[in-house]
């Protein structure tokens, strides 16, 4: 049953029609106004999925789709025609460029937290770049994953997008198929078996990941700001972000009044704490236990209220905390925030690289030269001064890990060469042609060396 779905849609794009630029801007279309269609269904999916508000989820999710099909539409035909490069004297006359071309078939497979955007975001690359594109939605969203459903197979032949509903044994069988290309977003520890079944057939694959991303807050820096951003990152969808904060590296001598500011700005953000009606919830009681069991180590300054009915945790402040705690060695995912004492930047920069390399970085510091060097010394795959999660919103922004936090990256023209294979072309000129590289060869190569200096 997979295989003749995925062998129709091999056939489909074999027979060329998904190449020209009318076609990919008619299915950005098509797609633009589906979703415009459905976003009342897709608002009322993510509330019963993650409890997020219709704001949240326009801001995080839906509006950011738009944002991005919008400017694939404005430049698509400049990034699919040929870009000139020069060709040097070895090989004039002539002309060298580069063409991109559609992969052909391409596997998303898409993850629950921000199961909209995260679906969507790469299909939208995928489209623009001339693929046909098999999709597989998280089960662990099961509304969203509905309504998507629903929407692809009233809007697009099963042709060009075809949807594959299931658990983690759909995904495996998917994986044991042969694709062009392959996208994945989630965990490092999924995201190495896709590697290892894309290894297979040797597919070329992006994977985005997750990891432990930190926040680095100088004896300078602005606390209310700082507060201000970390508890947004922290309150967002609950934590459940892969760039979410996921720990607070503090200098010790204003880390009391980081956590006293902390406090304040959660109460600002979620006046009715727990009972905020717009704060999400944790995705499951598996993931909700789980975080459960990440609150035991350290003691907790702020919060540490839960709702195990609603599967909701409050944004909670833990201190007291070791390297080797369960928290500090795992990707939190939800609203905990571990805070570590250092002493200098020194130390922060020392704990973060002997760790595993984060897919952001965020550095909270009045001062440029800090700054400067934080961002230089440290490995990560996106980052942010004084705000937090707002590096994957830039347009321009190229999104992606680097390490065990991921490989590849997309969003804007990122994403149209990512799913893009960049064919090198050289054109010979019939004018003349150097008699220099056809033998016999001459004793002496000094016209050579001089040709290729």
């Amino acid at each position: 049953m997979i295989k003749n779905r995925l062998d129709k849609q091999k056939h489909y794009f074999n027979t060329g029609v998904t190449r020209s630029l009318a076609f990919r801007k008619r299915v950005l279309l098509a797609l633009k106004a589906a979703i415009q269609r459905y976003e009342k269904p897709l608002v009322e999916a993510l509330a019963a999925d993650l409890n997020k508000s219709a704001y949240e989820s326009y801001m995080t999710e839906i509006g950011l789709v738009i944002q991005e099909i919008n400017h694939h539409l404005k430049s698509v035909d400049k990034w699919m025609k040929p870009v000139r490069h020069r060709v040097g004297l070895n090989a004039f006359p002539g002309k060298a460029y580069t063409l991109a071309e559609p992969y052909g078939l391409v596997l998303i497979l898409s993850p629950w937290n921000y199961p909209v955007n995260l679906t969507l975001m790469p299909l939208v690359g995928a489209l623009a770049a001339g693929n046909c594109v098999a999709l597989k939605p998280s089960e662990f969203s099961p509304y969203t994953t509905a309504v998507l459903q629903k929407m692809f197979q009233e809007s697009f032949s099963d042709q060009l997008i075809s949807v594959f509903v299931g658990d983690a044994s759909l995904s495996e069988r998917l994986l044991e198929e042969r694709y062009d290309y392959i996208f994945f977003t989630g965990s490092s520890p999924i995201g190495k078996k896709v590697m290892s079944a894309a290894a297979n057939h040797l597919t070329p694959v992006t994977l985005e990941l997750g990891g432990k991303s930190p926040c680095i807050i100088t004896a300078d820096a602005d606390l209310s700001l700082a507060a201000k951003h970390i508890a947004f990152g922290k309150i967002l969808n609950a934590g459940q972000t892969c760039v979410a904060p996921d720990y607070v590296l503090a200098d010790a001598k204003i880390l009391d009044r980081f956590v006293l500011a902390f406090s304040q700005a959660v109460q600002d953000q979620l006046p009715d704490g727990l009972n905020t009606k717009d704060y999400p919830k944790i995705i499951n009681r598996q993931h909700f236990d789980r975080l459960l069991r990440l609150m035991a180590d350290g003691e907790i300054l702020v919060g540490g209220q839960v709702d195990a009915d609603k599967h909701r945790i409050a944004p909670t402040v833990i201190s007291q905390l070791s390297a080797d705690d369960a928290i500090m060695q795992e990707e939190i995912f939800g609203p905990l925030l571990p805070i570590l004492p250092v002493q200098s930047e020194e130390e922060a920069l020392d704990f973060i690289s002997q760790r595993e390399k984060p897919l952001a970085t965020y550095i909270f510091s009045q001062d440029k030269q800090k700054q400067e060097r934080l961002l230089r010394c440290l490995s990560y795959g996106g980052a942010c001064i004084n705000d937090t999660i707002s590096q994957i919103t830039c347009q321009g922004l190229p999104f992606g890990g680097v390490g065990y936090s991921g490989m590849g990256a997309y969003h804007g023209a990122y994403s149209f060469r990512t799913f893009s294979h960049e064919k090198s072309i050289y054109k010979k000129s019939p004018i003349f042609d150097l008699p220099v590289k056809y033998g016999p060869y001459p004793r002496s190569y000094r016209l050579l060396k001089w040709i290729m200096r």
